[in-house]
């Protein structure tokens, strides 16, 4: 397929934390929003007057100091996000928000907060903690609507000025909309023998819409999304399809190494992917749109950290139904080290899928940085390939 237009400036935003894009948006005057967890509702940070940036660490090598804050046992993501902050490459937020999902993630900016990495210039910086719910009921919803209050809207309007009205939060929820919709439409390509986009683009487009000011690249991505419907897809060049589920990717050199051992990345089940996380939400005049915006992240939470047995088990349910809407052939759970949530998810997802719906299932841990381990994943993800290439021919198909 010949290359996308944009490809290329994507991903060179996805380089460095601190992006061209990031210092544009300062430069317009607007206040930037840093967070740590897709459990914080997006659209509230996005209200006019501010645009978010989710936290990651592009080419994490040495996580010594963080290390020695932190300890080696807890995840590599929290680590190298506390590593690049020591190192000043986190100083474009004007704030730092984290809910307590992960005790590890809250570690982390905790340290953050201790070490003065963020803010010495600027007396308005803040970081919030929020309290997240573990349940999808109405009691749940009231607490999380409660939690963003305190924690994003009230610390916005007082510290920055940020318009907080029900207005201002449908506008947000508005804009969140477009992007879902171009986001989704560019995934759907993805379905069908001949895809029009590889996993690994789609996987760099995503990425740079929570790493990115949304209002900067909406644009790009409309004019791709036009792109790919004239794009002439090759015939086939992958030898499975398979569903990559898990903890967060926000480093595509995984996606990639997938992808070069023959498995075409069909769809995306985890952190910093489309699925659920570029959704639509949808709003009514009858109820405040904090409300809505509350009750459709704990509803469409798909996360291993809400624990109510409905949840549980339709975690399984929407991964299944998802490998067979975009006709995945093998699923890989993969987790990043020493993440405690999705290391029991993995487990009892990779068993679940395997044995009650039937599904090849490949279970790794991998480093936060693919590259640090990069020849024993691809060991790994080939043999996993050729399983699936090797059921396929026992059933009677073509490898």
């Amino acid at each position: 397929m010949r290359d996308l237009k944009h490809l290329l400036y994507f991903e060179n935003l996805l380089q460095e934390a601190n992006n061209e894009l990031i210092a544009r948006a300062r430069e317009e005057g607007k206040v930037c929003v840093a967070y740590t967890c897709e459990n914080v509702p997006e659209p509230l940070l996005n209200l006019p007057g501010c645009f978010s940036v989710r936290l990651h660490a592009p080419h994490t090598g040495s996580m010594d100091i963080a290390t020695y804050y932190m300890t080696n046992l807890l995840c590599e993501p929290s680590r190298a996000l506390l590593e690049r902050a020591v190192e000043g490459g986190f100083n474009f937020s004007d704030c730092v928000i984290t809910p307590d999902g992960c005790t590890m993630m809250n570690r982390c900016v905790e340290n953050m907060e201790l070490l003065h990495t963020m803010g010495k210039d600027n007396p308005n910086f803040f970081h919030e903690y929020m309290e997240i719910a573990f349940k999808n009921s109405e009691t749940d919803v009231k607490l999380s609507v409660l939690q963003c209050t305190n924690h994003v809207l009230k610390p916005l309007h007082e510290k920055y000025g940020i318009d907080v009205s029900d207005a201002a939060i449908r506008q947000a929820v508005a804009d969140h909309n477009r992007l879902c919709r171009v986001i989704r439409a560019i995934g759907d390509f993805r379905k069908g023998d001949k895809p029009r986009i590889t996993g690994y683009e789609f996987h760099i487009l995503t990425l740079a819409s929570y790493v990115c000011p949304k209002h900067l690249i909406i644009d790009k991505l409309e004019e791709t999304l036009e792109e790919l419907k004239t794009r002439e897809p090759d015939e086939k060049p992958w030898r499975a399809r398979v569903l990559l589920v898990g903890s967060e990717v926000d480093d595509s050199g995984f996606v990639k190494l997938i992808e070069e051992c023959g498995a075409f990345v069909c769809a995306d089940r985890f952190c910093f992917g489309s699925l659920p996380g570029r959704t639509e939400i949808a709003l009514t005049d009858g109820e405040d749109a904090l409300t809505q915006v509350c009750r459709h992240y704990i509803r469409s939470c798909q996360c291993p950290r809400m624990m109510n047995q409905e949840k549980v088990y339709s975690r399984k349910q929407y991964v299944a139904d998802l490998a067979k809407e975009y006709g995945a052939e093998g699923i890989i759970y993969q987790q990043v080290k020493f993440c405690d949530p999705w290391a029991y998810e993995r487990m009892l997802g990779s068993s679940m899928l395997q044995h009650d719906y039937g599904y090849p299932v490949l279970s790794v841990d991998r480093p936060y940085n693919i590259a640090s381990a990069g020849g024993q994943m691809r060991t790994r993800v080939q043999a996993f390939v050729e399983s699936i290439e090797i059921k396929k021919i026992q059933k009677g198909g073509k490898a």
